[in-house]
């Protein structure tokens, strides 16, 4: 049995390697925003300098190997008196190292861009004097000492030599100062990419720019202008950087991009708030400019808006509906890191593995384990009060059926069972019954949640879960709306019209540092919130499909900016095996249109044999294997604990593998399991649907029933049989093996 076991684990981890390295199944994320649609790169100013001292061997090292990806290493240029260049934030140096108490007779006064400065000065000390004598100091009082003193002053020869180092960029802030003391940056810069690659260059003085544009090689390296205070003046030009900022044009002729403070972007007002972004970034990219912010630092709020969250104080700025940066320079690398390269943990009526979905305590256990987007399902009592709940059905999520058995009907534009629905009972009544915690797989399936919390937690209106939603400073909202034509035809409810208010009096129409996504499998509810442009459309595709071509899918352009699928669209699964994968995340990443996976839970039922009763795995699988952009889950803490967690990196050593649909199955010759009906193709009449109609006012509760629409979409219970896990099966597997 040993050896069964052995084997069977060497096949499985040998498909696992394949699929790391390239095999079918993985995807390009969505476009960003930027100029190029490559996601924003992350710059490490100084390496990892908000723990360890700027540009120390510590402070290099771990700015890569703790962050994903790759990770262009900043340095600013700075030139000893025998010529040797070394990486050092200032001119001066008694900030960042001990040379003042080495040299104590060193403090000299010079002219800096014409301002007198006093202190200790790399160009008054030979290389030697430096790297022998002095050692690296925090410059920050607030980040820890415990470093200082242990790691000399590093020459850029050393750091770009380190195995960490794959990506460069020289900041040469000081060309016209050394210029005077018979240095020239220039001539050290065109030494320097002879043997070693500089992918960035980036200098304030626009004469050192004209002057290098000839000299490095422009499809190797980015010419870039740094701007400085808006109020602080250019030395080549003696115009102030407020002034050339009013003239993009210009900069084109010697750089193919700018490098400026945050605040450029999205201005901070005295009372710590932010004010209105700017059109900077967009007016760059219409000249064809990158565009890197600088000033990021986790432990330097810029803003109350953030509440002290750097993640979403980096989303802000290369995760909005209007623009993203190319670049973000920050001396906090692995959290931008983690922010550009994750998927978005999306919940389902919050944390509705632990608590009963859509409560007080769902939201409140979903924002605390990590959700960046918290959900609101809306639905519409009798009097026209919105709140949250799963279905507009009371019957499963709620304790109706034994109260108002009474008002049990079948509205077959809605479900085809009976059920007692929210719109015919007033909100005190629904007030008036408990939340229930309910297995999605059954009460005969044997998995039953945690029955501690059986009826815990209260009911939230809409208004509430938004106002929670801005308290807690979460990364975004999603409102789900269903039933609309029927709401309005039918039962004089106007749902669209009421989420609208609700999310203009919560001001949520007028801010951008919130994500607000609308969902519907209706486009025409979509197609009500074209107008607010902050807002971001999700089509919910309930069936399944095999392929998303292209005619589809531009339709589906018109309405949204996301799709929100089901996991077998994207990995057809027969008897709890997966079989292959589609291509349809391709096909939506090809037209820029973003992929959200929903639902994924923790119980073994509801996974895949493949995933070895491993939530973790699945995750793997669909964010890295497969690059979707969110998940949508009742287990957030899990997503999270993934997103977090080293082995999130497939460039780790030790990374958590994406699984290869099939290798399982694929092992036993001849036992894969009965070939199913290939799914629908997706097509434009899944996509499309007729306008909304008015709300009727006065409707009786006697009218007759509207005739049902077109049943494009099916019950999520379908995912949930496809994936139901046999215990004979699960027997003849231990007996297998």
């Amino acid at each position: 049995m040993f050896r069964c076991l052995l084997f069977f684990s060497l096949l499985i981890h040998s498909s696992l390697a394949q699929k790391s390295s390239g095999g079918s199944g993985t995807s390009s994320p969505t476009k960003w925003k930027t100029l190029n649609g490559d996601k924003p790169v992350v710059i490490a100013r100084g390496g990892f300098s908000g723990i360890f001292p700027d540009s120390s061997e510590f402070a290099v090292d771990m700015a890569t190997t703790s962050s994903m990806g790759d990770v262009v290493l900043y340095c600013d240029l700075q030139l000893t008196k025998d010529g040797i260049g070394i990486c050092q934030p200032d001119i001066k140096l008694d900030n960042t190292t001990d040379i003042a108490m080495v040299f104590p007779k060193g403090e000299k006064t010079y002219t800096v861009n014409g301002q007198d400065l006093k202190g200790w000065f790399a160009v008054d000390y030979t290389s030697d004097e430096l790297f022998n004598n002095v050692t690296l100091v925090q410059n920050v009082l607030s980040r820890p000492s415990l470093f200082d003193g242990a790691m000399s002053v590093q020459a850029v020869d050393d750091i770009v030599g380190r195995k960490t180092v794959n990506l460069l960029w020289l900041n040469v802030q000081y060309d016209g100062f050394y210029n005077e003391h018979k240095h020239s940056p220039a001539t050290y810069v065109q030494k320097v990419v002879r043997y070693y690659p500089v992918d960035y260059l980036s200098s304030p003085e626009i004469g050192f720019l004209k002057a290098m544009k000839g000299k490095v090689n422009k499809a190797r390296t980015k010419l870039i202008f740094r701007f400085l205070a808006e109020d602080a003046v250019e030395p080549s030009t003696n115009q102030t950087y407020g002034s050339i900022l009013k003239n993009l044009e210009s900069i084109k002729a010697f750089a193919s991009g700018i490098l400026v403070p945050k605040e450029y972007i999205y201005p901070v007002g005295t009372d710590k708030y932010l004010g209105a972004p700017t059109s900077l970034v967009a007016d760059a990219h219409k000249q064809g400019l990158e565009v890197y912010a600088s000033g990021f630092a986790n432990d330097n709020p810029a803003s109350f808006n953030y509440s002290y969250d750097p993640t979403s104080e980096y989303l802000q700025f290369i995760d909005n509906s209007e623009f993203s940066v190319d670049g973000l320079l920050t001396d906090f690398p692995p959290t931008a890191s983690e922010t550009i390269g994750k998927a978005l943990i999306i919940s389902h009526n919050g944390a509705s593995g632990n608590y009963p979905g859509c409560t007080d305590l769902a939201y409140q256990q979903a924002i605390d384990d990590g959700s960046d987007i918290i959900d609101c399902s809306v639905q519409m009592s009798k009097d026209g009060v919105a709140f949250c709940l799963d279905s507009a059905d009371l019957s499963g999520d709620t304790t109706a059926m034994p109260t108002f058995m009474s008002q049990s009907t079948v509205i077959p534009e809605i479900q085809q069972n009976s059920g007692i629905f929210s719109f015919d009972l007033t909100w005190s009544e629904i007030q008036s019954l408990k939340p229930q915690l309910v297995s999605p797989f059954g009460s005969d399936a044997g998995f039953q949640r945690n029955p501690a919390n059986k009826n815990k937690g209260k009911f939230v209106t809409l208004s509430e879960f938004l106002e929670l939603a801005k308290s807690k400073a979460v990364s975004g909202v999603l409102i789900n709306i269903e039933n609309a034509a029927y709401l309005a035809s039918k039962k004089g409810l106007g749902i669209v019209d009421t989420v609208s208010k609700a999310l203009s009096n919560a001001t949520l129409d007028k801010q951008s540092t919130q994500q607000v996504l609308i969902q519907s499998d209706d486009s025409s509810v979509l197609s009500q919130f074209k107008n607010v442009s902050t807002y971001k459309r999700v089509l919910t595709i309930e069936e399944k499909i095999s392929d998303a071509p292209k005619q589809p899918v531009e339709e589906i352009k018109k309405y949204a900016d996301a799709v929100t699928v089901t996991r077998p669209t994207i990995m057809p699964i027969s008897e709890s095996f997966l079989l292959s994968n589609t291509s349809v995340i391709d096909e939506m990443h090809a037209a820029n249109i973003s992929v959200y996976v929903s639902v994924l839970r923790n119980e073994y039922i509801s996974l895949a044999f493949d995933y070895f009763a491993d939530p973790i795995l699945e995750l793997a699988t669909y964010v890295a294997g497969f690059g979707v952009d969110g998940i949508i889950t009742e287990y957030p803490a899990t997503a999270n604990k993934y997103m977090r967690s080293p082995c999130f990196d497939l460039n780790a050593k030790e990374a958590i593998l994406p699984v290869q649909p099939g290798s399982l199955i694929g092992i036993i010759q001849g036992a894969e399991p009965p070939a199913e009906a290939p799914a629908p193709v997706l097509e434009v009449s899944d996509i499309v649907d007729p306008p909304l109609p008015p709300v009727v006012a006065n409707v009786s509760s006697n009218s007759p029933p509207a005739p049902a629409p077109d049943a494009k979409h099916s019950s999520a219970l379908k995912e949930v049989a496809n994936l139901g896990l046999s215990l004979a099966v699960i027997v003849a597997l231990g007996l297998l093996f």
